[in-house]
Order: C-alpha cells, then structure tokens, then sequence
C-alpha cells in the first residue's frame, strides 16, 4: 500500500512538472514589439517564417510585422474585447476573430482552403504571417494595392476587399488614422531591419550543402 502511494505521488508530481513545462511552451509576445532587430532576436525562428510569407506571397517582412502590432501585439490567442451586458456583465465578442493576425473564422477557412494550407493555426506565428501574406497578393490583384503599401493593405485588410472597393474606410476617420500608424511603424521597422539584416541572414540561412 506505501509503495502504491508512493508510487503515485511520483505520478502526480511528474505531471505536475510536465504541466507547467507545456504551459511554459506557450509564446509569450516579444519584450520589446517596437523593434524588429529584439523581436527576431528573441524569437529566433520568426525571421525565417516572416521571410518564407515574403518570398511566397510578396508582401514585405515590415508590413507583416506592422499589421501582427496592430491587431495583437503579438500576442497569440488575442480576441476582441467581450461586449458588456447591463454595462457590467460579461457578454459575447464582437467577432471571431482570433490569434496574432485576427483573423474571423469565415476568412481563416477561405485562406486554409485556397492557400492549400489546410492544418494551419491562427495562434502559430508561421501561419499568421502566411496568411497576411497571402491576403496581401489577394488585395494586390483584387484592388491593384502594392504590397508595400502597409496603409492601404490595412485599410483593405480591416474592411475587407468588398468594404475598400465600397470606400467604406472613407466614413471612418479613426481607422484612417489607425492605418497611418501601421505605416509608421511598417517604415520603422523596415529601417531597424535594414540594420540588423546581416545578423537576421546569418542566422537564417541554410549551410549550402
């Protein structure tokens, strides 16, 4: 009987452990989510899948990184705030929208279907920037939007193709100015890229052999 207790105390403590090890696992946002030379720094195999989206899709490392800001913070399982009932009771969210590029259930399963990426994640970095990627090339020949262009890809990634088309945007003087701080911080980014690009490649690139 002692050694079946003691037996499953080792059991229960050994799980203990394995539970906080998983919990551990889980990505916490960058420190620092102003500068693009410490994110890839701390995250060291962000850079190779912000660079893969780029080389797929067209969209620029700097404009991926400026929309996961705004829409996250980098943040993972981020979701819209919860609606208040009687302005004080916990309500539904606004949307479905979920992960590090916010993304609503309808338009996730529209990108894993044409993407061919079918088991992706919203809450996996990797998927998130390929996915911005990919609705990125879909705004460019849908909308004639340059990749580059971080403000009006935002304006069309927030309304959507039909509302930019419509100029929903127009109406909306906050999100206009909302646009204009994802391309300041796109433009930052890509001058701290621009700085810290030799260290990025060489920890990113493959040994040619």
């Amino acid at each position: 009987m002692i050694f079946f207790f003691n037996n499953l105390l080792v059991k229960l403590v050994f799980l203990g452990i394995l539970l906080v090890s998983l919990s551990g696992c889980s990505s916490s946002p960058p420190r620092n989510t102003t500068n693009a030379c410490e994110i890839f720094e701390e995250k060291d195999d962000w850079y190779e899948a912000s660079q893969d989206a780029f080389e797929k899709w067209g969209v620029p490392v700097h404009v991926q990184l400026a929309i996961i800001h705004q829409e996250s913070r980098f943040k993972e399982d981020a979701k819209p705030p919860r609606e208040k009932l009687f302005w004080f009771i916990p309500w539904f969210r606004k949307s479905s929208a979920y992960g590090y590029a916010q993304v609503k259930d309808s338009t996730w399963d529209w990108y894993r279907q044409k993407s061919g990426n079918r088991w992706a994640d919203r809450d996996d970095y990797e998927d998130a920037v390929d996915f911005i990627g990919w609705y990125g090339s879909v705004t460019h020949n849908k909308l004639g939007i340059s990749k580059w262009d971080a403000y009006r890809q935002y304006l069309a990634y927030h309304e959507g193709h039909g509302g930019y088309q419509r100029g929903s945007y127009k109406k909306k003087p906050w999100l206009t100015r909302v646009a204009r701080k994802v391309e300041n911080n796109a433009k930052r980014y890509r001058a701290q890229i621009a700085k810290c690009r030799d260290e990025l490649e060489s920890g990113w690139s493959f040994w040619p052999f």
